[in-house]
């Protein structure tokens, strides 16, 4: 029986874990400010998305519609802080309870806005700018979450894919999730429904029959997604980053290794990113196991995939990922392989297992693209480029058509100003609307597909 009942509210006050339960006059201060800048607006829009986890939609304007009617406060008392929660959807309480997963994520949520804040605005120690000093903002920011754990070797598996995807395909990601936690491995995704809720939901299965019990379920998400892709109900570490970038970042520092499973247009621009890194010179002997895989119906999905980068971005890209195709206990023991090579390496470069500092990451992939009209129309789409810099601008495109896809701001610009404008090489202009086509035609662009219209055009 369906339990959740997204047309009733609750009122109610919870209180925090203990090492949860600490913060400032001034953090309670700015935890308050709804002007301009402040941030309760922000920690407002996580914390609906994070109790409206278990119901699935990827419309954003779901959540928008219950925030005119929502609030939630933060009330100082004398042995630390309460969160006081008005007109909280009924899905995320059991007999009036808050479910303790949901009360979880909610205060991650808080714990991460706060110091998210507090990086960005308030402390002249955390910098942005790109390089090595961004790279150091996103330890510290893992850090503070407690995702660092040195001395353990690596075994974290990062899970990409879509949370619109058939049950068929969701079976298989759950299945080579099981496979890998036979095996003891752990899960990163992007802690949504779909390709980032079936593996965790393998490996959990898969760890119990091992009786491994303190399993590590890591979600990573990002303000601007995070209404389209609430966490999901295993996920045990919830992480907010400021933006796509450093979550993209967060992924293949602190991850190990790398399975794609089948999405649309965020799988690809995921895909785009890691391939751009890989094709950087200073990586290319850096062992870093990357995994195409899904089920059978699901081989013509990754063909075009291969194919888009292979007259993209060149032969020397495919040397980059294996594909397999439903052949989970295969997927399994070719991870585990490349996680002992990955191990090997970074024991003779004398290098973390923890977080990976050595990979190369250019300032192209770690500035914050804004994909407006006008920066998606100044994207240089031509092949006159080094590989990696053309997959970087690849990998923006996608990035802008996700945004007009399911984030709230673009949106509300496709519908105000129509689609975004492309310009580029004819023939790789050719490419991309070819694979877009094919998501389309997959159904992988929305998870309501009936009425899908193309955010983009080329002209």
């Amino acid at each position: 029986m369906n339990e959740n009942i997204i047309t009733q509210f609750i009122n109610t006050v919870i209180t925090p874990d203990p090492e949860n339960n600490i913060l400032s006059q001034d953090e309670i201060r700015r935890m308050r400010d709804s002007s301009e800048g402040g941030i309760n607006e922000l920690f407002k829009k996580c914390a609906l998305a994070v109790l409206n986890s278990l119901e699935v939609t990827d419309d954003v304007r779901v959540v928008k519609s219950q925030l005119k009617h929502f609030d939630i406060n933060v009330l100082q008392r004398d042995r630390g802080i309460k969160l006081e929660i008005i007109n909280a959807p009924a899905q995320a309480f059991v007999d009036g309870e808050m479910i303790q997963g949901i009360k979880e994520h909610l205060f991650s949520v808080l714990r991460d806005i706060v110091y998210l804040d507090q990086a960005l605005n308030h402390s002249p120690d955390f910098d942005f700018s790109g390089g090595l000093s961004t790279t150091n903002a996103i330890f510290n920011i893992l850090r503070n979450a407690k995702a660092i754990r040195p001395g353990v070797e690596p075994d974290l598996v990062v899970c990409w894919g879509g949370h619109a995807i058939s049950n068929a395909e969701y079976a298989y990601c759950k299945e080579v999730g099981y496979r890998l936690g036979l095996r003891g491995k752990n899960i990163i995704t992007g802690c949504g429904p779909g390709a980032m809720k079936g593996p965790m939901k393998g490996a959990l299965i898969g760890q119990s029959k091992q009786r491994i019990h303190l399993g590590r379920f890591i979600g990573i998400t990002e303000p601007g997604i995070i209404a389209a892709e609430s966490p999901n109900p295993i996920v045990n570490e919830l992480m907010i980053m400021p933006d796509i970038e450093k979550r993209l970042e967060a992924f293949v520092r602190l991850g190990h290794g790398i399975i794609v499973f089948p999405g649309g247009v965020g799988t690809m621009e995921e895909i785009l990113y890691l391939m751009g890194i890989l094709l950087d010179d200073e990586n290319k002997h850096m062992p870093f196991p990357v995994v195409f895989t899904g089920n059978k119906n699901s081989e013509a999905y990754f063909d075009k995939i291969d194919s888009f980068l292979h007259n993209t971005l060149g032969e020397e890209v495919c040397e980059r990922y294996q594909i397999i195709i439903d052949d989970p206990i295969q997927v399994a023991k070719v991870m585990q392989a490349g996680l002992k090579e990955v191990t090997a390496y970074r024991k003779k470069m004398d290098d973390a297992f923890h977080f990976n500092w050595r990979l190369k990451i250019d300032d192209l992939f770690q500035k914050p693209f804004h994909p407006d009209h006008q920066n998606m129309s100044a994207l240089n789409l031509s092949t006159n480029q080094e590989k990696y810099i053309l997959a970087a601008n690849l990998r923006k495109a996608f990035s802008g058509i996700v945004t007009g896809n399911v984030k709230e701001n673009g949106i509300e610009a496709i519908e105000k100003y129509g689609p975004y404008k492309l310009t580029g090489d004819a023939k790789l202009c050719t490419e991309i609307d070819d694979l877009l086509q094919a998501f389309i035609k997959q159904h992988r662009m929305k998870l309501i597909h009936s009425d899908y219209r193309p955010c983009y055009e080329f002209y």
